[in-house]
């Protein structure tokens, strides 16, 4: 299992959560993004910078992902792809998408983009709070200790 990280619009304190994961747990992740990130030396940490341009981040992790890898992002369609193909993707606010709530999702989703495309004022998400970073680390460890554990068996 790898962690690959929609690292473009990835909030500070979940990229800081995910660079301690990675080197006490020894998992490989890899930020991907189309701007230049500050990643600390890690052999399990990585950056890939993809040239600029709408969703290039995005094909490159759908491009190099493998089953049962994880993806942070908050991109909702990237997440529903990331689930088709048997992956699994957690939003930086602790909502991990499965192939149960991601239809519904999706759905929102699209709802808004055509509500807004409208004319209609939908307002997006909230500002990040610690609150949000607190429910990310607990579902990446509960998540974590899941694999963990199906692999046991």
């Amino acid at each position: 299992m790898k962690i690959w990280v929609d690292a473009d619009a990835c909030p500070k304190p979940i990229k800081n959560i995910l660079f301690r994961v990675a080197d006490r747990l020894k998992i490989f992740i890899s930020f991907i993004s189309n701007q230049r990130i500050t990643i600390p030396k890690s052999q399990f940490i990585n950056t890939v910078q993809v040239s600029g341009g709408f969703d290039i981040a995005d094909e490159y992790i759908i491009e190099h992902l493998k089953p049962l890898d994880l993806v942070i992002t908050a991109d909702i369609p990237l997440a529903a792809t990331i689930v088709e193909k048997n992956g699994f993707a957690l939003n930086p606010r602790g909502t991990l998408y499965d192939r149960d709530n991601i239809p519904e999702i999706l759905t929102m989703r699209n709802l808004k983009d055509e509500l807004r495309s409208a004319g209609m004022e939908i307002r997006g998400p909230s500002q990040f709070r610690p609150g949000d970073t607190e429910a990310f680390a607990n579902q990446l460890d509960t998540f974590l200790n899941r694999i963990k554990n199906d692999k046991g068996k």
